[in-house]
Parts: structure tokens; sequence; C-alpha cells
């Protein structure tokens, strides 16, 4: 006999079915055993009537709740069951995985344990509804992702993360020993995207793994995550950049909202709005001053730079000012911007770059880059860098290279801003920072 989900109950009245789920209540009255088994797709009522069975009544009686069960019975249209208007009445039961008594904790009661000590027990902390629901919007996102950039002719590439010399920085790196000599875990795939634009790829995309070695203990930061990142050819500057990312999250939200939008209302209760397109833009001399017009003192050590507090009070501004939740930051000054970012030729102390901040957060960093190598080993010095070690890199550009740009974006913080979930460690599926290495 095929499974039969419980969403698929109704169309099965008067009928044998097997089920197969978690027992997340049990009523054991004199007479009767109600059994409220879980599945993906819902929940339904089983009721066993104890004369029948007593034995069978017994090992009902001592099961734990989450016990792993495959059932057989009978669907009976029950209006009186507040679940769906249906009963399954029990012909047989099979344990597969008895629960221990007590659980670490209870999924599915009002009041749940710490934040940290649910990460200890994650498996059961994903058991929870809404969880289900996060990564089934999860997969949504990442698909309709991949929609777009097939639509639009990109290409997929795979990075290697095991690399001879760090991607951004010397700083936030973890170290290995590789053989005989050092190697780092990548922080980011952007001298690979730039290898591709001089291969004449010109679109590409890659999702995968990042590594920082940040001590931060925020509640947007982890030492691995997911990372999307786009690279595209024959740019202009970096509004080529821009655009093509708005069009794109247009896209993602959109799909999202089709499938998901009552679910998420319902679960989150977030009436998912897709962001319309052009997203407004602000340069980042423009921002400072809004800031302070607005009251609000940046810290003395951000010179250049914004810190969270001020990304949500210019999110603050975008929403009063043009009720949108997407904002992009241009026009970085040098100081705060990689070496290999294009300087704007009317003020070479700025760059063609951007941030996106998405309702007062942080997703996304991209630019033109900079593919003349004579300007790229200057801008190197300047940031006092060696040749050698980027030797491979400077070389992608020595032999004919497009005007090029691009972007990444955490993949956990675009999901934490769609369904307002306020702490990273919850918006992935299993959680890595500074303290954290298990499960």
């Amino acid at each position: 006999m095929d499974r039969t989900l419980i969403k698929d109950l109704r169309s099965q009245i008067g009928q044998t079915v097997l089920m197969e789920g978690w027992l997340q209540t049990l009523r054991d009255q004199k007479k009767i055993q109600f059994l409220i088994l879980r599945d993906p797709s819902g929940l339904a009522q089983v009721a066993h009537w104890k004369p029948n069975d007593e034995a069978l009544a017994e090992l009902i009686g001592k099961m734990g709740t989450e016990t792993a069960l495959r059932i057989t019975g009978k669907v009976i249209d029950n209006p009186v069951v507040k679940l769906n208007g249906l009963e399954v009445q029990l012909e047989s039961l099979e344990v597969i995985n008895a629960a221990e008594i007590p659980l670490p904790f209870d999924p599915f009661a009002e009041t749940l344990p710490t934040l940290d000590y649910r990460l200890d027990w994650r498996y059961m902390d994903l058991r929870r509804p809404v969880n289900a629901l996060f990564f089934q919007v999860q997969t949504t996102v990442e698909m309709a992702m991949r929609e777009y950039w097939i639509k639009n002719k990109f290409v997929e590439i795979h990075s290697p993360k095991l690399m001879v010399t760090p991607s951004e920085s010397g700083a936030e790196l973890f170290s290995l020993d590789y053989f005989e000599r050092k190697a780092y875990l990548a922080q980011s795939p952007q001298f690979y995207k730039q290898m591709a634009m001089a291969a004449g790829f010109e679109r590409i995309f890659e999702s995968g793994p990042v590594f920082r070695a940040d001590p931060s203990f925020t509640s947007r930061h982890m030492t691995e995550f997911t990372g999307v990142d786009v690279e595209i050819s024959w740019i202009q500057s970096h509004e080529d950049v821009m655009q093509n990312e708005e069009n794109w999250l247009n896209y993602v939200y959109t799909r999202v909202k089709e499938l998901h939008g009552d679910a998420i209302k319902e679960q989150f209760g977030v009436d998912l709005v897709v962001p319309t397109v052009p997203f407004p833009r602000i340069p980042m001399r423009e921002a400072v001053e809004i800031l302070k017009a607005r009251g609000y003192a940046m810290p003395a050590d951000k010179k250049g730079d914004i810190d969270p507090g001020g990304e949500r009070e210019i999110a603050a501004y975008v929403k009063e000012k043009y009720n949108h939740d997407f904002v992009f930051l241009t026009d970085w000054p040098i100081g705060v911007r990689p070496f290999y970012h294009m300087r704007i030729p009317e003020d070479p102390t700025l760059t063609r770059s951007f941030d996106l901040i998405a309702c007062g957060l942080e997703i996304t960093t991209g630019a033109q880059r900079e593919h003349r190598v004579d300007v790229l080993m200057k801008q190197a010095r300047e940031k006092g860098l060696s040749m050698e070690p980027i030797q491979f890199y400077l070389d992608f550009f020595r032999f004919g290279c497009p005007s090029h740009g691009g972007f990444g974006l955490g993949l956990s913080r675009l999901m934490m801003v769609m369904l307002n979930v306020n702490n990273i460690r919850e918006s992935v599926y299993i959680f890595r920072g500074p303290t954290r290495l298990n499960p």
C-alpha cells in the first residue's frame, strides 16, 4: 500500500490508508485513545477503541510524543474533529522509532527554550511548521534565482574553496595545512568570477559556501554561510550591475509570493511585498548627510563606512520618502573598498561600487571591477599589497578582458529580510559561529 499524506485524506473517505509520521499528541482516555499524527503536510486524528485490542492499547499508552509511526486505518468523515473534519479509525500500528521520554524540549510548546539551547537540538527545532516552511521558501528562492539566470543566458560555475592566497584581504581567514604548505578557505569566489569574465563566459552565477574567520557574535554574522554570486561582462558602470540585481530580486519575490504568499502570512505574519523596480539609489556622501540631518551620530571608526545602526536609519528614511524596503548605497570611498573596485574617473576618491540595504540590513556588496592590469597593480600597491601573491589574479587581465562587474549576496540574510526573522542563526539549516561546531 502506498503512503497517503494527511493533506490528501479527504479524497480517501471510506478507504483504508497507510500513513507515516510523528506522534504529536496522545490523549489516552478510559475506553478510547486519540493519536494526533503529524507529517509534513499536516495533522490527523487517529482513533483507537481500547477494547478492540488491549495489547495495542497498552503499547500506545507507553509511547512518547514524537515517536515515529506507521499506521493503517479507515478514513471517516467526522465534522466533530476540529483538525480537518476527518478521523482515521486505527487498524494497525508499527513503531518505526520510539521517542525517548522526556524530550529535550517540546517543539510544539507555547514557550520554547532559548535559541542557543534549541540549536543544540536543531533537528528537533526544525520539526516546527514555521521552520519547515522556511526551508520550503528557501528552496523556491533558489529555484527562482536559477530560473532568472537561465532565462537570461547565465552560466553556472563552481569555484574552488581551497586557495593559496586570500581572495579579499589578509583578515578573517581560516588557514589549514595543505600537504607541505599553507592553504586558506575561500572568503569569496571573487577572483574566480573575474577569471570567468576573462575566459569569455560573459554572464556567470555561483551559489556555494563562504568562510569568514570573524569573531563576531551578532545576530547577522556567521563563520560559514552560503554566498550567491553574479558577474557580468561588457558593462558601462555599476549601474548595469544594480539593474541586473533589482530585476533578479523582483523576479524571485514574485515567484515566492505566488507559491507561498498565504502560508508566509499565516506562519510568519508577513504580507510579502514584491519590491518594485527601480530601487532607490543614494550616493554614500548623500547618505552621510542624511544621517547627520536625522541626528544619527556615526561612530568615529567608521570613516567613509556605515554601521548597522546607520543602515537601519537610512532604511527608515527610504521607507518614509520612497515607501520602499530596498535601497542601493552607491559610490563608496576608496578607503573602505578593495583594490579591484574601479574608481570613478570624475572623482578618483570614490569607487563604482554599491551595497544593497534591505529592511535595514546589508545583503549585498557589488561593483564594477577594474579590468586594466596596470591600473589594478597601481591600486593594489596603494593598498599595501605585494604583487607576488596575486600574480595569478593579475594575469587574468593581460590578454584581453572585457569591462565587468558583479555582486555577492548572503542567502541567509536575504531570507531574514524576506520572512522578517530577527536572528541569522534561525535563517540557516545549521549555524556555524565562533563557539559553535556542533551539531
